[in-house]
């Protein structure tokens, strides 16, 4: 005999033909939120496949397909000849109150604890704005956009399909593009390396991490300079690492400063981006290069180098990395084609000794098995023919006009209001406003009026207060930075 109740609460099921889930699954929702919520009791019998249809006026079919998915869930049990059955094997469920809300409780926090620590709550912001100065971007109309669409096709379309995708293939990155990324990489930045020497990641984040994971252990001092790049920082942090900072000037990372450090405590990292610093774009001088390199091997640390954006450089050829003169394997190189060609194509490398990179490939596969070897063989074709060659050198002349334009225009129309050095190379310029010009306000009104730019949040530490911020200029036409300057005037 079919419970009084059960027929009651389904005849208070309301189910919407036009609702993207098909009604059979819906049926499905309900019967478990009133099991779960105690109103279909364990062994409970409920109406037959007739009577919910004939409450519902709905399908028999569309029923019994529900009743069907419910058994082999095993929420439900049918016996023949005595009807269907809430399952037995189910735990009396305490009813809970019901909520005014669309969406289920467990859709919007979890009913476990969450340690959510400080350096990994970072709400990021997307903008969507027409006009924009950014934190470094390369123009995207500029990328061979086409021709990594042939090269990307045509690593569909060719034979040995099973040897290339049907299967997992190496942790560190297809052989072509490891083998194609090395010439590449001795070619243009004096590197000795073979593939054997190379990782592909997903950029460099996820480069920093891997370093990270595989080689910091808790308590390791890691040192980088102040300002810096705090998505850096917050994994020296998550790696539980002590980092410490310390100062950059007009000459880069202050190396003395270093010295000192190594000289009362052990370091096993210092991050170091030598070319361009982050966030403020000076190159490091020689002599501090030098003797960088010459403490890595006295005291025996990693030197994590982070080249992002080594390609452009206007004034004269690109200073060599770091890595080119390493001969003890103390260099971790990293790179990423995001930077230069565009960050929504996640490419990225680790250059390095060997057995680094074995290492590292190996704690890889415990978080991402392979990167994407199609997408990395594409990038093969293009560093192979030439075409990224080709690529760097037109987007270079551009970049510099727009450089040029850019700090002109800046400092005829903001002379009074910013400070700034025209750099060397990067995509930004490093701008310091007057102190009686609040950042966050700035941003929050020219965002209103159709422009981003950075509110300078993320350059200031304890201790560090520049009111500072990166403005790119890559990224953007002459007349949009035009119009952009003219917006950031008018609200000053």
């Amino acid at each position: 005999m079919n419970s009084p109740i059960s027929a009651h609460v389904f005849s208070t099921i309301k189910l919407d033909p036009t609702a993207g889930r098909s009604l059979y699954l819906q049926l499905v929702d309900a019967i478990l939120y009133y099991i779960k919520q105690g109103e279909f009791r364990t062994g409970q019998k409920l109406p037959g496949t007739r009577d919910v249809a004939g409450m519902l006026q709905m399908n028999r079919i569309t029923v019994s397909k529900a009743y069907d998915e419910l058994q082999m869930q095993g929420w439900l049990e049918s016996y023949v000849g005595r009807g269907t059955f809430v399952s037995a094997h189910i735990p009396e469920l305490k009813p809970t109150e019901l909520e005014n809300t669309v969406r289920p409780k467990s859709q919007q926090k979890a009913g476990f604890d969450i340690d959510t620590k400080r350096h990994i709550n970072n709400p990021f912001f997307v903008p969507t704005s027409q006009l924009h100065l950014d934190d470094g971007y390369p123009d995207p109309k500029l990328a061979p956009i086409k021709e990594l669409y042939r090269a990307y096709r045509s690593q569909l379309t060719r034979s040995g399909l099973y040897s290339k995708f049907g299967s997992y293939s190496h942790p560190d990155g297809p052989d072509y593009y490891r083998d194609a990324l090395s010439r590449y990489l001795n070619e243009t930045r004096g590197l000795k390396t073979t593939a054997k020497n190379i990782l592909s990641v997903r950029g460099t984040l996820m480069g920093i991490n891997l370093v990270c994971n595989a080689l910091i252990n808790p308590g390791d001092v890691i040192v980088s300079g102040i300002p810096g790049w705090q998505r850096a920082e917050h994994n020296f942090l998550h790696a539980k690492a002590t980092h410490i900072g310390i100062p950059v000037d007009e000459h880069g990372l202050v190396v003395d400063e270093l010295k000192k450090i190594c000289a009362a405590r052990k370091v096993r990292m210092v991050y170091v981006t030598p070319h361009h610093h982050y966030p403020t774009t000076v190159s490091l001088r020689i002599d501090r290069r030098l003797e960088l390199l010459r403490l890595a091997n006295e005291f025996g640390f990693i030197l994590f180098e982070d080249d992002y954006d080594f390609d452009f450089h206007y004034n004269h050829s690109p200073l060599l990395p770091l890595a080119s003169a390493d001969q003890n394997g103390m260099v971790i190189y990293c790179g990423s084609f995001s930077k230069s060609f565009s960050p929504a194509f996640r490419m990225g490398y680790l250059a390095a000794s060997e057995n680094v990179i074995e290492h590292l490939a190996n704690v890889r596969i415990l978080l991402d098995r392979q990167g994407d070897h199609i997408l990395d063989n594409s990038m093969a074709e293009l560093l192979n023919d030439g075409t990224i060659s080709r690529y760097i050198r037109k987007a270079l002349a551009v970049y510099k006009d727009r450089r040029d334009f850019f700090c002109n225009v800046l400092q005829s129309e903001l002379n009074e209001a910013v400070n700034f050095s025209i750099p060397e190379g990067g995509m930004t310029v490093w701008t310091k406003f007057d102190r009686s010009i609040n950042l966050e306000t700035l941003a929050g009104q020219a965002y209103a009026k159709g422009l981003y730019l950075s509110d300078g949040k993320a350059h200031k530490y304890p201790g560090y207060d520049e009111n500072a911020i990166r403005l790119g200029f890559a990224s953007s036409s002459k007349e949009d930075l035009e119009k952009s300057i003219q917006i950031v005037k008018g609200l000053i």
